[in-house]
């Protein structure tokens, strides 16, 4: 409503916005601070992510933590910090805060006591975390000048260790609240997760002949709060920063009244470098912590670790993209099957009731042959489209808890248990899944064949993570998994998933055989030569194509929430790209498989698999790709880590577009041929 009374409409309201905005930007207002009107910018750019997310969200908590309340705390209380993973965007080999040269563990009596509800998830294992107190203690609402904690000893050997972390861009995390701790600059607009464990200086910065490296030794906290309106005296936690300062600490400082000292000045900082004939460097540790009152409400708080992650206009233009796809392959299968199909359809029909001896062409002439079961390994087709299916519902229901809001997209731990469990769970999927294939191919060991649906894939993942794992714990990495994790994992695939395999088998077994329109001839018909594109594996590259154009604008915020470290939190578009990869995989497998049956080549089962796990392909090229033109890796492990769970993924990908290519073929074939009059 204007000054005078005059009601706004939504358009009116939009540009008013959009004005003040721009307003506010030329006049060099920064978006990541404290202030009403930093939090109003922020607001504003984020509306439209809070707007496609629900309409009953009012908030981005309510997305990211939905049913979370906000913890109160009172003053006086003593509270703890969090670690989490000391990580760099050029090497995916985190390692634990506890690793680094830091002061010991603080005993806090009331931690474990605190704490014992929160135990660590399947998924927090398999990345590394683990829930440890910073040795930072605070007290609520009392501000804590400078404090020494602890003067370590560094040796030569763990000096190099942490230049070259420091060389890597390694960047320390921990959180307060559940918020990571966020490094901010009001001046230039900036906030990113994490502080860095040093940096280093050029010669021309240092005035030596050589690159020097320098530690951040000091932290200043600066935790903002929100009052309980009630009459409680709590309070909420609204923000939690850091400003690290390197500096050499000697008697003068520290000393509770001296302030001005404790800042970045290139006469006190601190060499990451032992002495001139190898001598231990010599390290004190403090901090400061300081209790600012905002006005930033506690649903408001996440915005600022949003600012930088990509619009959802953009992924609203993925989506746009992929239907689209979606929508030309539609009018390719309408075209067949109203056009084409109806006509042959009409004509065979005709032809065969007036008996006129007109000689059959195109597809009807291998309705004796279409139905015959792959002379070429058909335990390993129907293995291969088991373990599609279990993999789709494993990961639709996965995506359908945390659209519930059953699953937390920020807590990666719950969300990677989430679809290690649900895969476990769809094992009975995969051996029905398998068993009616094999069954319907006339084969008889489906013994081997319930073994290999339940062993095959798993067993390949896990061997190849096992020898992954072997070089992270050499290297000492967070994420190299325990020897008690990996006895579970085995313990979830030999107790669960494999006995659910063999329940889906057995109901597979016992089900009635696929009855199909047409009968089998005794001798398989000659396949004539086809055009190029309808011979393997030119066929098979080409049908990939759409499946991955579908998919490839979100894959890339994608790979960036899981190499880059952003915050993906969209799980709705992700269910929906989810099914409009499996709509696209069925709609080229149909007509794919439509030009290879005219071309009188009734092999098609193979081919009806390949033509969409070929998809899988163009998924590890395009991780080269983004390695490339995107990361910047140092070293070899990281290469190999990131090549590895990029071959994994792209192994499961290409399983899931083949399964449900190979099962939309089937039934496309069951369909056209039952609407033939065939003798």
């Amino acid at each position: 409503t204007t000054a005078s009374g005059k009601t706004l409409t939504k358009k009116q309201r939009n540009d008013a916005e959009a004005q003040a905005y721009q307003q506010l930007r030329r006049d060099g207002q920064d978006e990541v601070g404290h202030t009403p009107e930093a939090a109003a910018l922020r607001h504003y750019n984020l509306r439209k992510k809070k707007f496609l997310l629900g309409k009953r969200q009012k908030s981005l908590a309510e997305v990211l933590f939905p049913g979370v309340t906000p913890e109160l705390y009172k003053p006086g209380e003593e509270v703890f910090m969090m670690t989490d993973l000391v990580q760099s965007k050029k090497t995916h080999v985190p390692f634990e805060y506890y690793d680094l040269p830091v002061c010991e563990v603080p005993a806090l009596a009331d931690f474990r006591r605190r704490h014992r509800t929160q135990r660590k998830n399947l998924g927090a294992r398999l990345q590394g975390v683990e829930l440890k107190p910073a040795p930072f203690v605070l007290e609520v609402l009392k501000n804590q000048p400078c404090k020494k904690l602890c003067t370590l000893s560094i040796g030569p050997r763990k000096v190099r260790w942490m230049r070259k972390l420091v060389e890597r861009e390694y960047r320390v995390h921990v959180t307060f609240d559940s918020l990571p701790i966020l490094m901010r600059s009001a001046q230039l607009n900036y906030a990113v997760r994490g502080y860095p464990v040093g940096f280093k200086a050029p010669p021309s910065y240092s005035g030596l002949q050589h690159d020097e490296y320098f530690l951040y030794n000091h932290l200043k906290f600066t935790i903002t709060y929100q009052e309980e309106s009630g009459t409680g005296g709590g309070i909420f936690v609204t923000g939690f920063d850091v400003h690290p300062v390197t500096l050499q600490h000697d008697d003068s400082t520290c000393t509770g009244a001296d302030t001005e000292s404790l800042k970045n000045a290139p006469l006190t900082y601190l060499p990451l470098r032992t002495g001139a004939t190898g001598e231990e460097l010599k390290v004190t540790f403090s901090y400061e912590v300081e209790w600012i009152e905002s006005s930033l409400p506690w649903a408001d708080r996440w915005d600022v670790y949003l600012k930088d992650s990509p619009d959802d206009d953009i992924h609203f233009f993925a989506i746009v993209n992929s239907f689209m796809i979606v929508l030309f392959l539609t009018m390719a299968i309408a075209t067949i099957i109203i056009r084409t199909l109806r006509n042959d359809i009409s004509t065979y029909n005709e032809t065969t009731r007036m008996q006129d001896g007109t000689d059959e062409t195109g597809w009807k002439l291998v309705h004796g042959d279409v139905f015959r079961p792959p002379t070429f390994a058909p335990m390993a087709l129907s293995v291969l489209v088991g373990n599609g299916a279990q993999i789709g519902v494993a990961f639709f229901m996965s995506m359908l808890a945390a659209v519930l809001k059953l699953l937390n997209p920020i807590k990666k731990g719950h969300t990677l248990t989430a679809l290690v469990v649900l895969y476990v769970l769809s094992g009975c999927v995969a051996g029905y899944v398998s068993a009616r294939v094999y069954k319907f191919c006339d084969a008889k060991n489906w013994r081997l064949n319930t073994i290999m649906t339940a062993m095959a894939l798993p067993g390949v993942l896990v061997t190849i993570f096992t020898i992954l794992n072997i070089f992270l714990s050499f290297a000492g990495a967070a994420t190299a998994v325990g020897f008690f994790t990996l006895v579970a994992l085995f313990a979830l695939w030999v107790c669960v998933s494999a006995p659910l395999v063999f329940v889906g088998a057995f109901l597979g077994l016992k089900a009635p055989k696929f009855h199909v329109p047409t009968r089998i001839n005794q001798i398989s018909r000659y396949v004539p030569e086809r055009a190029w594109y309808l011979t393997p594996p030119i066929s098979c590259l080409l049908g990939g194509i759409l499946p991955f154009g579908s998919v490839c604008i979100e894959l890339f915020f994608i790979m960036s929430a899981l190499w880059l470290h952003q915050i993906y939190y969209v799980m709705g578009f992700l269910l929906a790209v989810l099914l409009i990869l499996a709509a696209t995989c069925a709609q080229v497998s149909i007509v794919m498989t439509y030009m290879q049956l005219c071309s009188e080549d009734h092999r098609w089962w193979w081919k009806s698999f390949f033509n969409c796990a070929s998809a899988g392909i163009y998924l590890f090229l395009y991780s080269l790709w983004f390695l490339m033109s995107r990361l910047e890796l140092v070293g070899v492990l990281p290469v190999v880590v990131y090549l590895t769970y990029m071959s994994m993924i792209s192994l499961l990908f290409s399983i899931f577009c083949g399964s449900v290519g190979f099962m939309c073929a089937f039934a496309f074939n069951k369909t056209i041929y039952g609407a033939l009059k065939v003798d």
